[in-house]
């Protein structure tokens, strides 16, 4: 235990004395975060947005030209959808129905001239806007945790058996599993920190969005940043190289940012893309914290996102315990 904890705060030093580390984690996020509130002050743009039960008939309703059309599956979601403004309404061809949310101006919109297409039954929807910053803090904070947990983990492992800081601690009484609880232990901390510096320091100026609970939230970013954490163990489980180890990071890492729904959402994308992007961890970080922040869903309403994020870390350590030496062969 004596030897777990020098190792533990060994790490927690080396951290605060990185000028770039330190930069990046409390500059770059609420910078990133000010620059989208800023951009998307405006509500955006400007096109309709309409939900759609029956996608095969709907593109009939409205003109294509100026209509985005998003199939949803499930009433219960696109319902939930029109309430935060996410969508300007949902209509089912089947039943004559449409949703809207009255206080939606571009819902009002389509609403007189949905009534020119026959007779449809109308249902209303009340619930709270979002803004884009409420909808895109999630990522960004799950984006931090990515890469400070891939670069914090993976790069400084790799860079340790370069410069035989491993070979030095092979011939000490440590052991491999002391040693990489050290270095996620060190990492967790002090991104948990960071990140919850960050969110109330943005927090107090831009006022997010949040109707969950905080315990529900804190429980989603340690799973998440322990799969995180795996994977960039998995990196550096034997790579003896920084400039590869860099190169397999930004290979995993930028693929995850564009398909975990970081700054957009994969509505309307194509079945094999979603597929590609339930096997990121990331992604299920993003999911279930923006489920609780801004549809306050409970723990069991995200249930699923955890139980991926658990299998994931299960998977990713045990390839890493199994992978991993202290020099390289």
């Amino acid at each position: 235990m004596k030897r777990l904890f020098a190792l533990f705060m060994a790490r927690n030093k080396e951290y605060y004395r990185d000028k770039s580390s330190l930069i990046w984690s409390f500059v770059m996020p609420p910078l990133i975060i000010g620059l989208v509130a800023l951009a998307f002050n405006n509500g955006g743009q400007k096109l309709f947005k309409v939900g759609v039960l029956d996608s095969e008939t709907a593109v009939t309703l409205f003109d294509p030209a100026f209509t985005r059309f998003v199939p949803v599956t499930e009433l219960d979601y696109g319902q939930q959808r029109i309430a935060h403004h996410q969508l300007d309404l949902l209509v089912d061809q089947t039943t004559q129905q449409y949703w809207l949310n009255p206080s939606s101006e571009k819902g009002r919109v389509l609403e007189a001239l949905i009534a020119q297409k026959g007779n449809w039954q109308r249902q209303e929807i009340s619930g709270q806007a979002v803004r884009y910053v409420d909808w895109v803090v999630p990522g960004i904070l799950g984006m931090n945790l990515m890469f400070s947990g891939l670069w914090g983990i993976g790069y400084v492992i790799v860079r340790y058996r370069k410069n035989g800081v491993l070979k030095r601690l092979q011939a000490t009484p440590v052991h491999p599993v002391e040693f990489i609880g050290a270095q996620i232990a060190s990492r967790m901390i002090i991104m948990l920190m960071v990140s919850s510096i960050v969110y109330l320091s943005c927090d107090l100026f831009l006022d997010f969005l949040m109707l969950g609970s905080y315990w529900d939230l804190l429980l989603i970013a340690i799973l998440g940043n322990l799969s995180v954490l795996s994977l960039g163990l998995l990196v550096a489980a034997r790579s003896a190289s920084e400039e590869f180890a860099n190169g397999l990071l930004n290979f995993v890492s930028f693929p995850m940012l564009m398909v975990s729904e970081v700054w957009f959402s994969l509505d309307g994308a194509p079945a094999w893309l979603n597929a590609i992007a339930n096997l990121s961890p990331l992604t299920h970080m993003v999911k279930a914290a923006r489920a609780v922040m801004v549809d306050g869903a409970s723990l069991g309403q995200v249930s699923d996102h955890l139980a991926a994020l658990v299998l994931i870390t299960t998977l990713l350590i045990g390839l890493s315990a199994w992978l991993f030496r202290w020099q390289e062969k």
